[in-house]
């Protein structure tokens, strides 16, 4: 997969993603429905690249010329957002890093009354979209810089050809990523996004992260 569609790319998450993303090699389609906000983000990325990887289209466009989709939109946009997009990304990837969080008490779990939003959205979509769950429980601010990011991303889908798709491009920009199972399980991130945000806040940490210890015995997937 070359060309990799981030939706909300304006955003801090999706720019550090795409910065990420491209520095390697993909082909990157910012989805805004502010171009002008998002072509001058764009502008700048691309400046830090030192060459133009990264463009501008509507979120409809980018997920229709895209082989993958990544959703950074806030919890407020995400239903509008997915059914936007429902008929373009059929029979594709799409990678949901959406956390349910609810200003201003963002330091405070908020689940929808539905549960997981992953969930969710692999419900909307149906089963011929490979929705899989991840980078909820990694900071911005670190991705966006170039030195290595200790914490480490779980990734959650039913599929697990496409689980292991995705964690093949998070190993690509330099990260460790791990099987957790299905989609239902992708509620446990969601959730522990307000934990981190809370000992962000309580101890001072700029941007705490997960890693998972242990010995590996086999790998069954």
């Amino acid at each position: 997969m070359k060309k990799i569609a981030i939706l909300g790319g304006t955003g801090l998450l999706g720019s550090a993603l795409a910065y990420r993303l491209a520095k390697v090699g993909y082909e990157i389609l910012i989805g805004s429905r502010n171009p002008e906000k998002a072509f001058s983000n764009v502008s700048k990325i691309n400046k830090r690249l030192k060459k133009n990887k990264i463009s501008v289209e509507s979120n409809y466009k980018a997920s229709e010329k895209s082989e993958l989709i990544i959703l950074t939109v806030p919890f407020a946009n995400h239903l509008k957002i997915i059914q936007e997009i429902s008929t373009v990304v059929q029979h594709k990837i799409l990678i949901d890093t959406t956390v349910p969080l609810v200003p201003p008490i963002v330091a405070k779990v908020q689940l929808p009354e539905y549960g997981s939003v992953a969930k969710k959205t692999q419900e909307l979509l149906g089963k011929d979209v490979y929705v899989v769950s991840a980078f909820q429980n990694i900071a911005a601010s670190h991705l966006d810089l170039d030195e290595t990011i200790e914490g480490e991303v779980l990734v959650f889908g039913n599929n697990k050809d496409a689980r292991e798709k995705v964690i093949s491009i998070i190993k690509s920009i330099g990260l460790k990523g791990w099987h957790s199972g299905s989609i239902d399980n992708s509620i446990v991130t969601e959730a522990l996004t307000s934990t981190l945000i809370f000992m962000n806040k309580y101890y001072k940490i700029d941007g705490s992260g997960i890693k998972i210890v242990g010995i590996i015995k086999s790998n069954k997937g």
